[in-house]
């Protein structure tokens, strides 16, 4: 089993940056997918990134494509969200998964953070 921990979420301006680290333990993290999920209140949970094991493919939501890049360092077993030119629309709990392959369906993933906090106001 894989224990996933997000930290790096917070209060920012529209506009700011902010960068999510997920970090793993347990079962070899680099043999899973990683992806980043995203809830706003009152709405359902979506796709943000997705990234495969060796870093090589990515995928983003249409939403946040060309604003968020996902990375993954398997030395540190971490994964990473850049957020850049954050809107009040990106104001949600962040979470990231692990599962075995890439995917934008969340019941593809066994494995789930506990979320962290990202808010975008004036």
């Amino acid at each position: 089993q894989v224990l996933l921990v997000e930290s790096g979420g917070g209060l920012v301006q529209p506009g700011d940056s902010l960068r999510l680290s997920c970090a793993a333990s347990g079962r070899t993290f680099s043999t899973y997918a990683r992806g980043w999920f995203r809830q706003a209140a009152g709405k359902e949970r979506e796709f943000v990134a997705v990234i495969n094991r060796d870093g090589g493919i990515t995928d983003y939501s249409d939403s946040v494509k060309g604003r968020f890049i996902i990375s993954r360092d398997n030395a540190k077993n971490t994964v990473s969200l850049q957020m850049n030119s954050l809107r009040p629309e990106d104001t949600a709990v962040y979470y990231c998964a692990a599962g075995i392959m890439v995917s934008k369906a969340g019941n593809s993933y066994s494995a789930w953070g506990q979320g962290t906090q990202v808010t975008v106001s004036s």
